[in-house]
């Protein structure tokens, strides 16, 4: 894989930064506006077939976009669920009609498609999902609920994942639908978060809701491998995410560091400052060459490779933002945790990095059993 960024992405890195910057906005106030204006440049539908509108990369592309914006202080987190998750899935394993309806409006920001997986008594475990679809003619009835998704109040649709039975076996499957947001049964309700973010936080209840044939995305028995071509993408633009929040305040960190002078001289002169933040930067630039490994590997339909790479990019990339805004805040002292400086409401967000949309231990358990071969314990 390259390991020198080619000069097509750093150009796209230089005008993605350049754009996000240039749209200062305060935190927890519609970002709308920002999502149309990035979609009109082609950033939002980057990693979409040109065929559907889209810009004809990859998720290398995406994950690129949302780092520098990111790092601009502009993150989109609907760009982890919407042109990444339902987008690909859409584009890899949808009909021509499903591609034709909804790949287009994702691309270019006019409409909006939120995912549903978690559920309150399943958590990391999927094999407990108990959302059920089951057969009524030629429709579909979906019955359960879900929690934590992102962003339902302002999506048009919701990518849910329900498990079907299996006729041969008796056993049940996983498979994705598309559920409109006025379906008839279809209820949400908003779950009450500290964090201050623009994508709420909602629970789902799906109460027999009725779906058509053509609501189910993709082959009925492959649901697995479906799933998993979302999930990827998902934990490669998390770690974006976190990568670019970590910047974000690295570099008002330093900004401070250069500035505040205490007895003649600029902290940042004070190795106690300087080499925190210094490693802060290296745990993140690290981190961001597993995040691009990960990309790499994934738009080059190695699913399984991508998968051991995005889980790890996953897991480097929350370690270092955590760590990168706790040292932020440190450096600037009691000024850290003012509204003026904004870096104090990220030691919220950063910790979110460690959990979603997989804890940094079902991480851990990956790679000891998949990488390293060792037993389970569960």
């Amino acid at each position: 894989m390259p390991t020198i960024e080619s000069e097509e992405h750093k150009a796209l890195r230089e005008a993605v930064a350049a754009f996000a910057t240039n749209h200062p906005r305060t935190p927890g106030t519609d970002n709308r506006p920002f999502w149309q204006e990035a979609a009109k440049l082609g950033y939002i539908g980057v990693n979409l077939p040109e065929a559907y509108g889209g810009g004809g990369g990859g998720i290398t592309e995406l994950s690129l976009v949302l780092e520098e914006m990111g790092a601009a202080g502009n993150p989109l987190l609907m760009m982890i669920v919407s042109p990444a998750i339902c987008g690909t899935v859409i584009s890899r394993f949808g009909t021509e009609a499903q591609k034709r309806e909804w790949l287009p409006a994702l691309a270019d920001g006019s409409r909006l498609m939120a995912f549903g997986i978690t559920e309150p008594d399943a958590g990391s475990n999927s094999h407990r999902i108990t959302t059920t679809a089951r057969r009524d003619g030629t429709d579909w009835l979906l019955t359960g609920r879900k929690v934590f998704v992102s962003g339902v109040d302002i999506a048009d649709a919701t990518l849910v994942v329900g498990r079907t039975e299996d006729a041969r076996t008796g056993k049940l499957k996983p498979c994705l639908f598309i559920v409109p947001r006025d379906a008839e049964g279809f209820q949400r309700r908003p779950i009450d978060m500290e964090l201050n973010a623009v994508e709420k936080q909602f629970e789902l209840v799906l109460d027999d809701v009725r779906l058509p044939a053509d609501a189910l995305v993709g082959d009925e028995d492959a649901g697995l491998l479906q799933l998993f071509a979302g999930l990827n993408p998902e934990r490669i633009m998390t770690a974006a995410f976190a990568i670019g929040m970590g910047r974000y305040a690295l570099a008002r960190a330093v900004e401070y560091a250069r500035e505040r002078t205490v007895w003649n001289a600029p902290i940042g002169s004070h190795q106690a400052i300087a080499h925190p933040l210094a490693q802060a930067h290296i745990d993140l630039e690290l981190a961001r060459l597993m995040m691009q490994k990960a990309a790499h590997l994934y738009d080059a339909g190695d699913d399984m490779g991508a998968g051991e790479a995005a889980n790890m990019a996953k897991y480097a990339a929350a370690e270092a933002c955590v760590k990168a805004v706790d040292q932020a805040v440190h450096t600037l002292g009691g000024n850290g945790l003012t509204r003026e400086y904004g870096l104090a409401s990220l030691i919220t967000a950063a910790r979110v990095s460690r959990i979603a949309p997989v804890s940094r231990e079902m991480i851990l358990n990956y790679v000891s059993h998949q990488t390293l071969g060792l037993p389970k314990s569960y």
